[in-house]
C-alpha cells in the first residue's frame, strides 16, 4: 500500500490564486484503508514556508521526484531525478485541476473547524475536509481541491483516507522548501509520464533488432563473453551470456517484441535460460550437437535428446513460450483488406517472477522461432526488474526445470516430441529436504497442423506423481480471433474464418501460452517419478503430431 494514493495524484500543495499566506510549518499525514491503520506506509509530510510547498514521504523524495508549488505563479512543479542523474520538470498550472463542489457537512479535525467538498477524478470519488483557520493552504494530492484552504482529510472511494495527524505552525529552514535551480529540463505531461515510468524499475536489453532466421553462415566469436550473441542450428536459435542484477525482492517480467522479416508463417517461439548446475548442458549441444545430450527412449525405442533431467543433465528452463503471427509487418502492404488496420508488431509480455531464483548474476539466456527462412524474424528482449521493499520479502523459492520436448534444436536434428504415442513422458526428480508448497509450472501446447492434427485437435493431458494421477486438463484456446489484426497473411477460408481465428491446442497466432501451475505440496526431500500422457494422434502420411511440454517444479525454501 505504500504511496498509493500520493502517488496516484502526485502529491503536492495548492494554494488560492493570489494568496499571500505568511504562516510557515510542517503537516503529517497518515494513511488507513477501510478503517485499517496502514503502519507499514511511511507519513507524509507537508512543508510550507515563503509561498513554496514542498511535498516529503518520510524525510526522502517519493519515487526519485520532488514535489514542489509555487504559489507566486499558480503552478504546481514536478521534478523527476532519473538514474543516470538528468532532471525531468512538469508544470501544471492550478486551474488545470478539477474543481471540488463545497458542500454543508461540516467536522472538527485537530481542533480546527472544516468544511467538506466533493469532485471526481478519473471514476474517482474524493471527498475532502479543509480549513481556512491555519494560515496555510495545502492538500495531500496535486489534483485534489485546489484553493480551498488546508485539507485535513481526504478519502477515496469511501475507504481509503489520508489524514492529518498534527498541524506543527513553526519556523523552519529556507531549503526545506528551495526547489532545484540547475540542469532542468522542462517536458510535456506526456513525456514526463514516460520517464517518471521507465525510472520505477530496472530494465536489462538482451537482444536488441535480432535476426532469428535459417539459413546464413554464422561465424560465432570463439570466447563465451559476456553480452555477445551467438547464433546456432542454422540461426534459429540466438543465445547470450548476460550479467542480471542480484535480486531477491523483484517483480520480474520478460518483454519481447517480433515482427516478420520475411516469414509468412505461425511459428513456435520460447525464451530460456540454459542450466549449468550439472556436468552436461544445453550450450554443449548447440556447440558440438545433439550426440552431446542425453536419450530418453519411447516404448518404440525412438530416441529423443536432452528433453529430461538426468543425473548429469537439466533441460532448458523456459521463460516463456510465444507464437509469432502470420507476417506481421512485412506484409501488411501486401495483404490490404478494407477496414483492417494491420499492427505493426507484436510485443509478449509476461511475469516470470517465480523463476526469479535462476535470473540473478551470471547466466544464458535464449530464443528459438521455429522457421525455414532466409529473412526470418526480428526480435527485441528485455527484462524488466520491478525492485519491491525489503521488508515485502516474504518466501525464498527453489526453481529446477525437469523436462522440456519442445525441439529447440529443430533445425540441428533434434527430434520433435512425439514420444506420447501409446506412451507417455516420465521422469525422475529429486527434490531437496523441507521444500514446502511445490508446484509444477507446466506449459503444453499441442501441433500437427492439418484437420486430423492435434493443433486443432482438443486433447486431455493427464498428469501423474508418483503413479497418482495429480491433475488433468484439455490445454485449449477459443479467443485467437481476438488477434486477427496481428495476422495479415493468415489465409481465409470458404467459410470466411481466418486462419488465424480458428481454436488451437493452447496457442493462438500472435500470443504467449501461460503456464498452469499444478500443486504438489509439501513433497518429501528425495526421488520422486512424475508422468505426463496425451493421448497422441495418429500419422496421416507424412503428417504427425507432437507436444512441445516444458515443466519446472518451483517450491519454497527457509530463508
Amino acid at each position: 500500500m505504500l504511496l498509493i494514493f500520493a502517488l496516484f495524484f502526485y502529491v503536492v500543495s495548492i494554494a488560492q490564486p493570489g494568496t499571500k499566506t505568511t504562516s510557515e510549518g510542517i503537516i503529517t499525514y497518515a494513511y488507513r484503508n477501510n478503517a485499517k491503520e496502514l503502519k507499514e506506509a511511511p507519513p507524509l509530510q507537508l512543508y510550507f514556508k515563503n509561498n513554496t510547498a514542498h511535498l516529503v514521504q518520510s524525510g526522502r523524495r517519493a519515487n526519485s521526484e520532488d514535489l514542489f508549488i509555487d504559489y507566486n505563479h499558480q503552478e504546481a512543479f514536478q521534478i523527476l531525478t532519473m538514474k543516470d542523474g538528468s532532471h525531468y520538470i512538469l508544470k501544471t498550472p492550478f486551474n488545470d485541476f478539477e474543481k471540488a463542489t463545497v458542500l454543508n457537512d461540516t467536522a472538527t479535525i485537530l481542533g480546527y473547524h472544516c468544511q467538506k467538498a466533493k469532485l471526481t477524478i478519473r471514476s474517482n470519488t474524493i471527498e475532502v475536509w479543509f480549513t481556512n483557520e491555519a494560515g496555510i493552504k495545502g492538500s495531500p494530492s496535486i489534483s485534489v481541491a485546489p484553493a480551498l484552504g488546508l485539507i485535513l482529510k481526504m478519502v477515496r472511494n469511501g475507504s481509503f483516507e489520508t489524514y492529518a495527524t498534527s498541524v506543527d505552525l513553526k519556523k523552519i529552514n529556507d531549503t526545506d522548501v528551495a526547489m532545484p535551480a540547475n540542469n532542468l529540463q522542462v517536458v510535456d505531461e506526456a513525456t514526463y509520464r514516460r520517464k517518471q515510468i521507465d525510472n520505477r524499475f530496472t530494465t536489462i536489453p538482451v537482444f536488441n533488432h535480432q535476426q532469428i532466421n535459417f539459413g546464413d553462415t554464422i561465424i560465432n566469436p570463439k570466447d563465451d563473453e559476456i553480452n555477445t550473441v551467438c547464433r546456432y542450428a542454422g540461426g534459429t536459435v540466438v543465445v547470450k551470456k548476460m550479467k542480471l542484477p542480484a535480486m531477491q525482492n523483484a517483480l520480474v517480467f520478460a518483454s519481447l517484441t517480433e515482427y516478420s522479416n520475411g516469414d509468412a508463417y505461425d511459428r513456435t517461439g520460447s525464451v530460456f535460460i540454459i542450466p549449468f548446475d550439472k556436468k552436461i548442458n544445453f550450450l554443449d549441444a548447440l556447440k558440438s550437437g545433439v550426440k552431446v545430450l542425453p536419450v530418453y527412449k519411447d516404448k518404440q525405442q525412438q530416441e529423443y535428446q536432452g528433453v529430461v533431467e538426468t543425473k548429469d543433465y537439466l533441460p532448458p528452463l523456459e521463460l516463456m513460450r510465444f507464437f509469432t503471427p502470420f507476417g506481421v509487418r512485412h506484409y501488411n502492404e501486401r495483404s490490404k483488406i478494407e477496414g483492417y488496420n494491420w499492427a505493426d508488431s507484436v510485443n509478449y509480455k509476461q511475469d516470470i517472477t517465480e523463476l526469479l531464483p535462476r535470473l540473478n548474476n551470471e547466466v544464458w539466456i535464449g530464443v528459438y522461432i521455429g522457421n525455414y527462412d532466409k529473412g526470418g524474424h526480428i526480435i527485441n528482449l528485455d527484462l524488466e526488474y520491478h525492485e519491491e521493499e525489503a521488508d515485502s520479502i516474504k518466501k525464498q523459492y527453489w526453481v529446477q526445470p525437469v523436462f522440456n520436448t519442445l525441439n529447440l534444436m529443430e533445425m540441428a536434428q533434434q527430434n520433435y516430441g512425439t514420444m506420447f504415442d501409446d506412451d507417455s513422458l516420465t521422469v525422475t526428480v529429486n527434490i531437496p529436504k523441507g521444500l514446502k508448497n511445490a508446484a509444477l509450472r507446466y506449459i503444453a501446447t499441442g501441433h500437427g497442423g492439418w484437420g486430423g492434427g492435434d493443433e486443432f485437435n482438443k486433447k486431455l493431458n493427464e498428469i501423474f506423481l508418483d503413479g497418482r494421477k495429480i491433475f488433468e486438463f484439455i490445454p485449449w484456446r477459443t479467443d485467437c480471433g481476438t488477434y486477427r489484426m496481428f495476422n495479415p497473411s493468415s489465409g481465409n477460408f470458404g467459410n470466411g474464418v481466418s486462419s488465424s481465428d480458428y481454436s488451437r491446442s493452447n496457442w493462438c497466432p500472435g500470443t504467449t501460452t501461460n503456464p498452469v501451475y499444478i500443486p504438489l505440496n509439501d513433497l518429501a526431500g528425495g526421488t520422486h517419478t512424475l508422468k505426463v500422457a496425451v493421448p497422441l494422434g495418429k500419422r496421416e502420411g507424412n503428417s504427425f503430431s507432437a507436444w512441445n511440454i516444458s515443466g519446472c517444479i518451483i517450491g519454497e525454501v527457509e530463508n
